[in-house]
Order: structure tokens, then sequence, then C-alpha cells
């Protein structure tokens, strides 16, 4: 029997919420640093500016974004009962970020961790926040995606520093006897053989920091940008396009894709395999660039208070990342609270 058939009940995101930093970072600034220009960056990634946090770590943008949560829903953090935060950037190895986040928001109840999936960490956190909620034993779980990639991007390497930006985004879970709501469906990925496309090579057990891993730059995120791009084309596709056949969906019955805001040619082939006009499509990358896990809740957060995302309406979370990680949620939205003017 599979498993989804004993469910007795699914989790349905109740609440969203986030935070980008104030300070801006225009393509413009970036022609000062490094030997690129405007043009070509919006025309190769759809990025025209992007959020830089000057001050502060992952978890005072998680705490931000997790007051809204809390203020949207009309509850307080005594009343959470676990927190997942998914980042690549903590603010220390540990104590996690979650830990942090769990003092520094006063949520008194809750126990939490943090997961590292890179681009694809918010999909594996909902996913993980969701099985929670489906045991039975938990009510109220918040998941957080957030990243400070200002924090291991090199800014004078003009592959990698056009691309990123600073967020966070989270999202509260809550349960819903209807299995046809929520998140009803997801198909999650790893494939460790692409671990040297994407990475982050020092700070680890592997390569401890040292004087020699700081001179080489080992702490910086590295990625071969073409390698990347080829596998992430057809991982976010394949994905997005087997849940929509797994639930007997066709184009027109997607109201959103939510894609990870890597690339906006990526995410344009992603649309075109699953057939939706561009107009269902949740494209945000040209204010913030790439926030890592936090992509997909900060589009769901701005579309909801922005009255664009409304009850009954179907949408697909689709990403990919390093690892490799990729994979698609189907959602069902259903939220009983309107937006806060």
């Amino acid at each position: 029997m599979n498993p989804a058939n004993r469910k007795v009940r699914n989790a349905a995101i109740t609440a969203v919420g986030h935070y980008v930093p104030e300070y801006v970072m225009t393509n413009h600034e970036l022609e000062k640093m490094v030997d690129t220009n405007d043009e070509w960056i919006r025309s190769r990634t759809g990025i025209r500016e992007r959020h830089v946090m000057k001050h502060g770590a992952t978890s005072d943008m998680s705490v931000k974004a997790a007051e809204m949560v809390l203020r949207n829903r009309g509850i307080g953090a005594d009343e959470i009962d676990v927190i997942v935060v998914c980042s690549v950037t903590p603010d220390m190895l540990f104590p996690s970020t979650a830990c942090l986040l769990q003092e520094k928001l006063g949520a008194t109840k809750a126990w939490g961790f943090d997961i590292s999936a890179a681009c694809s960490g918010f999909l594996f956190g909902l996913v993980t926040g969701a099985q929670f909620i489906e045991s039975g034993r938990y009510e109220k779980v918040l998941v957080i995606g957030a990243d400070k990639m200002s924090a291991i991007t090199d800014y004078t390497d003009r592959n990698t520093c056009i691309l990123f930006g600073d967020a966070a985004g989270a999202v509260l879970l809550e349960p819903t006897d209807d299995l046809k709501t929520g998140i009803v469906d997801q198909v999650l990925y790893t494939d460790g053989s692409g671990k040297e496309s994407l990475f982050m090579k020092g700070g680890g057990s592997l390569n401890p920091p040292t004087h020699e891993t700081v001179d080489k730059k080992m702490h910086y995120v590295y990625q071969d940008g073409k390698a990347v791009f080829k596998v992430a084309v057809l991982g976010m596709a394949d994905a997005s396009v087997e849940i929509m056949k797994r639930n007997n969906l066709t184009g027109a019955d997607v109201d959103f894709l939510v894609p990870h805001q890597a690339n906006l040619r990526i995410i344009d082939a992603c649309r075109e395999r699953m057939g939706l006009d561009a107009s269902k499509v949740m494209i945000n990358i040209d204010k913030y660039g790439n926030t890592t896990a936090a992509t997909i809740p900060l589009c769901l957060s701005e579309w909801w208070q922005s009255g664009k995302l409304k009850n009954g309406h179907t949408i697909v979370l689709s990403s990919f990342g390093a690892g490799y990680t990729w994979g698609a949620v189907l959602v069902k939205w259903t939220m009983a609270n309107a937006p806060k003017s």
C-alpha cells in the first residue's frame, strides 16, 4: 500500500512571511567591481539587482521573516512546536541556526534543527515539516529558507558575484483533514555526482580553515555555470512534469509555477515543458537574484501579500541546487486569513 493512502491528515501552509535587507546592490554597482555590465547580466540571468545584508547574520533575517508569519497568523511564538531552518549559510557550524532563531524569536516550547540542501533546501524542509504534521504529533511547524549568500560570495569573481543575494522566507504548517488540500504530493532527488560543479570547498572537516584555504579562496561559493545550467534545466523540468503526471494535471490545471530563482532561462525552460503561460509563473529574480533556500518562500509571501495567490489555487514548487539536489512539491493553496494591509 502506498504510504500516502494511510494518511489521516495533510499539512497546509497557513501563514507566510519574508524579509529582505534594505541595501540594494545594482548591476551598475557590480560594473565597478568586476568586468561585467548591466546588459550582459540581465540578458543571461534576468537579474537587475539584489539585496545585501551589510550587518547581521542568517538568523537575523530568519527572525524577521518568522515574525511576519506570526503576525499574519495572529499567534505567539510560544505556540510553535518545531522550527526547521534551511540554509547553507548558517550563523555558525553549531549550534544550529534553528537554535539561535528559537531563542531570538522566543519560541520557548519549540525544538528545531537545520537542513542543508542548498537551493532545494526549502523544498526538503517543507516536506520534512509536513511529515511532522502528518504524523499527528505536532500542530505548528515553522519552516524557513534563509541565506546570507553575500557572506560566501567572492566579489572579484564575475561568474558568481552577479548571481546571489540575501533574503529569508518562511511558512507555517498546520494540519488539515482534507487530503486534497495543503501539501498534496512531492518528488525529491539527490545525486552526489554533481558535487564538484557547485560547492564551497573550505570550512568543513575535509578542508578546515587555514591560512592556505583562505589564500586559495576556498571559503567562497564555486560554480561551473555551464555544467549546472544543463542539469538544472532537465532536473527542474523533469520533476515538475513528473508531479503533474502523477496527479493527472495538465498545464491548464496549474495556477502557478513557483520555481527556484536561479536563472530566467532555466525558469522559462521549465515553464515550457509544463505547458504553462508566462503569466502563471512567479518571478522575482530581477529584484533579488538567487537567494538560495529563500527564493521559493519569498515568492509565496510576495504573491500572497499582493492578493494574487488565492485559496483553491493549484501550485507547483520546483527547485534545483548543489549536491545535486532537486525536486517538486504539489500544493493546493488554502489559507483562512487575508493579507494584512
